[in-house]
């Protein structure tokens, strides 16, 4: 994973959050390891998107100001594992119309089934959400090859600006699921198929 915001998230998941995220979704750890380290770099990539123009950041900060400072994202996957976490509605806000495409592209990158894949979005959204909520309004140091976070929309925007480019610019099974998801014309150039290609399946083939 070359995206610096996605890679420390997952670090943070280490251990028990993402075991009991797999439990929650009936996969092993080594299944949710990797569910999971695709789906962060497509969820912060399309957040990333959203806020390069200058309405959509205003509108992000406004979000994490109101609805997730404080934030812990323990206490905030403990609700997502009881039902909680309104991921659903985050991610109405996030991919918009592209949402079932981003389940289809989980789906066919990871080897999970849609309902599978629809729901780890579900889970993972709010977490986004809170991890940078704690970054903007705490002292939590930036990972390493990250600006700090400052609580702007302007410093939010250029942040997730970066990420997304990273991820898009990383091609492999990250930029290609990013790219899949928000091809905006739905041309087809990023073929969903591909990305069995490039990533195969979590569950050893299919």
């Amino acid at each position: 994973m070359t995206s610096p915001i996605a890679q420390d998230l997952l670090g943070r998941l280490q251990g028990q959050p993402l075991s009991d995220i797999g439990r929650q979704l009936g996969l092993s750890d080594s299944q949710v390891q990797g569910a999971v380290a695709t789906a962060l770099p497509l969820l912060l990539g399309a957040l990333g998107r959203n806020a390069s123009q200058p309405q959509g950041a205003d509108a992000l900060f406004g979000a994490l100001q109101r609805d997730h400072a404080g934030e812990d994202i323990g206490s905030v996957l403990g609700a997502v594992l009881g039902g909680g976490g309104q991921g659903a509605g985050i991610l109405d806000h996030v991919l918009g119309a592209r949402q079932q495409t981003a389940v289809r592209g989980i789906e066919a990158s990871t080897g999970l089934d849609g309902d599978r894949a629809g729901n780890l979005l579900k889970m993972l959204a709010p977490l986004v959400l809170a991890y940078l909520a704690r970054r903007m309004f705490s002292s939590d140091p930036a990972p390493a090859g990250t600006a700090p976070l400052s609580p702007t929309p302007q410093s939010l925007g250029s942040v997730l600006g970066q990420e997304s480019r990273r991820i898009s610019e990383s091609g492999g099974l990250a930029g290609g699921l990013l790219g899949a998801v928000l091809d905006q014309d739905g041309d087809g150039d990023a073929d969903l198929g591909d990305l069995v290609r490039l990533g195969g399946s979590i569950f050893g083939g299919r």
